[in-house]
């Protein structure tokens, strides 16, 4: 397929513009696809059906698993056997300091944007953001948490593979409806540049 029927005339596949470590995204590595899929399904009938929650499910698994080890391990001294082969867990400095400065940098984003928009100093930043807002809102309203995470998860690992596979298909007919877009907005720029220039004659005779 030629760079001429692809959207914005580019060149590389899907593949190559999301990167060789999105092969999960496009089912390339398939059982990884549905181990994540099934996973996040289990998940939702758990806390949908069961009516557990994310805080009580998570202190239940931590208390099984904490109980276990730990009667593994004082069955092991009674024994003479190895205790539970745990390794040590803890955060070391440099990870910290990476973490710290990665939220440091997305906070600053994010208050600087609000800065921007108390001030009125950015009109189509404001647009942006209170049309994300109330499109959140929305969804929020529609849905609970976890159902919109097991649906944007779902999303995420079907639209790349089928633009993938559908991928001339969709483009051709992208263009075409950018091509109208583009037609459409030039005749409204004409017919306004009209009503403008209507306008200006009437000011000038009256």
């Amino acid at each position: 397929m030629g760079s001429s029927t692809r959207l914005s005339g580019r060149e590389r596949s899907v593949h190559e513009i999301l990167g060789g470590g999105i092969d999960v995204v496009l089912w390339r590595r398939r059982d990884v696809s549905i181990g994540i899929v099934l996973g996040m399904l289990a998940a939702w009938l758990i806390f949908e059906r069961s009516g557990y929650t994310l805080l009580s499910f998570v202190s239940n698994v931590l208390l099984l698993l904490i109980s276990i080890l730990f009667t593994w391990a004082k069955a092991a001294a009674i024994l003479n056997r190895l205790p539970p082969p745990i390794p040590e867990m803890r955060l070391t400095e440099e990870v910290m300091n990476e973490a710290a400065v990665l939220v440091r940098s997305h906070v600053n984003m994010v208050l600087l944007a609000f800065h921007y928009i108390a001030l009125g100093k950015d009109l189509k930043l404001f647009y942006r953001v209170a049309i994300s807002l109330w499109l959140i809102s929305i969804i929020g309203s529609l849905s609970d948490f976890l159902t919109l995470v097991y649906t944007s998860l779902v999303i995420i690992l079907t639209i790349p593979v089928l633009y993938e596979k559908y991928e001339d298909f969709i483009d051709r007919h992208m263009k075409v409806a950018y091509m109208e877009v583009q037609m459409y907005k030039r005749t409204y720029a004409e017919y306004l540049q009209k009503v403008k220039n209507w306008i200006l004659e009437k000011k000038k005779l009256s």
